[in-house]
């Protein structure tokens, strides 16, 4: 049997997920085992963990040899223990005899750089580093409404939305499913306030893009490609994330609902409903190459596609760890193809050969 090793960084995250894969591993001659990186003994290669039983329908603590198979769902912080676990993770990257589902993508300036020379580089909004409060002022001055957003954000952690008045400047961001607002009385006050900020962590600012419905809500279009057991990329699925009215974010983390993608495409006038299908379309047929070409090899792709309310679309996110929420609210019958996908892919990865793949290694590491 071929064991297919789920790598997390806590034993507790995405635990339905995991159970529900595990208990069809067997139909697929696989065996389940979990683990975190910061079990492994680099002397002897083996890793604590747990591994699923069939028969007792439970996971049972064990301790085996790294995975041959590895599926990468470790997401990162600024904790001690992600920092422990980062170079762990390369290392087992960089081994000939360790195939990751997926190799990973680098961060959001990195990845902003690989796609904007591309044919998709008219659907990106601009986006600039910064380190320090002077930019953001030069920038607000000619913009008047910004967004910031961590390098290595995920799950809308750390956006604001910053605009300029007359006289004061507007600060918004969401935290814990509540949206905070500060208003600062003049620009001093505002440099106070984003010069810890700049120094805790990277990040990077965007024109504001008018992403909401008629009522205020922020709202984009999640879409899940995966490559099938074939190694084909395809579309497994998409669906409508809608925010608070006056907040920043559509995830579902920060509160967000879900809608049916066929269900927002028919409010509107058929015309508009086939343009932005067929932008939408043309995205997601040219986005995996272009990806693969620059970075390793993937498995999954999550997208976040904005329309604004002048009818532009604006690729606002690619993630290579992507959740499930949007297919499984939308597309329930959906469920166990999305549960055997990794099983089914990893099963085909086992069968073919793995050094054209991974023959080069650079520029992966960071999610």
């Amino acid at each position: 049997m071929i064991t297919f090793g789920i790598m997390t960084l806590s034993m507790e995250s995405e635990i339905s997920y995991f159970n529900e894969m595990a208990s069809l591993a067997e139909s697929c001659g696989m065996e389940v085992f979990r683990f975190m990186p910061s079990k492994i003994d680099p002397h002897t290669l083996q890793v604590k963990g747990k591994k699923f039983d069939s028969k007792a329908k439970g996971w049972l603590e064990m301790e085996l040899p790294i995975p041959a198979i590895v599926y990468d769902r470790c997401f990162y912080g600024e904790d001690e223990h992600s920092k422990q676990c980062l170079p762990i993770v390369s290392w087992l990257k960089n081994r000939k005899d360790i195939t990751f589902l997926g190799y990973g993508l680098p961060n959001k300036l990195e990845l902003y750089n690989a796609v904007k020379n591309t044919e998709l580089s008219s659907y990106l909004p601009s986006s600039q580093s910064i380190s320090d409060p002077g930019t953001v002022l030069n920038y607000l001055t000619s913009m008047k409404k910004i967004i910031l957003k961590p390098i290595n954000g995920a799950q809308g952690y750390g956006i604001y939305y910053v605009k300029k008045n007359d006289k004061t400047i507007h600060v918004k961001t969401e935290k814990q499913k509540k949206i905070i607002s500060r208003i600062f009385p003049n620009e001093a006050k505002l440099v106070q306030w984003l010069q810890p900020l700049l120094k805790q962590r990277s990040y990077l600012l965007q024109p504001y893009l008018e992403l909401s419905t008629n009522e205020q809500q922020p709202f984009d279009i999640r879409i899940l490609l995966q490559k099938n057991e074939q190694g084909i990329w395809g579309e497994r699925g998409r669906g409508i994330r809608i925010g608070s009215t006056g907040g920043i974010l559509s995830n579902i983390s920060a509160g967000g609902s879900v809608i049916t993608f066929s269900e927002w495409l028919s409010s509107l006038p058929p015309a508009k409903g086939d343009y932005i299908r067929q932008e939408v379309d043309f995205i997601l047929s040219k986005l995996p190459a272009i990806l693969e070409k620059e970075f390793l090899p993937l498995f999954e792709i999550g997208v976040d596609i904005g329309i604004a309310k002048n009818g532009s679309i604006w690729i606002l996110d690619i993630n290579s760890k992507p959740g499930r929420k949007v297919l499984f609210h939308t597309r329930p019958d959906l469920q166990e193809t999305l549960y055997l996908a990794p099983l089914l892919y990893g099963k085909h990865l086992s069968q073919t050969e793995q050094i054209e793949r991974k023959n080069y290694y650079e520029k992966t590491l960071s999610h």
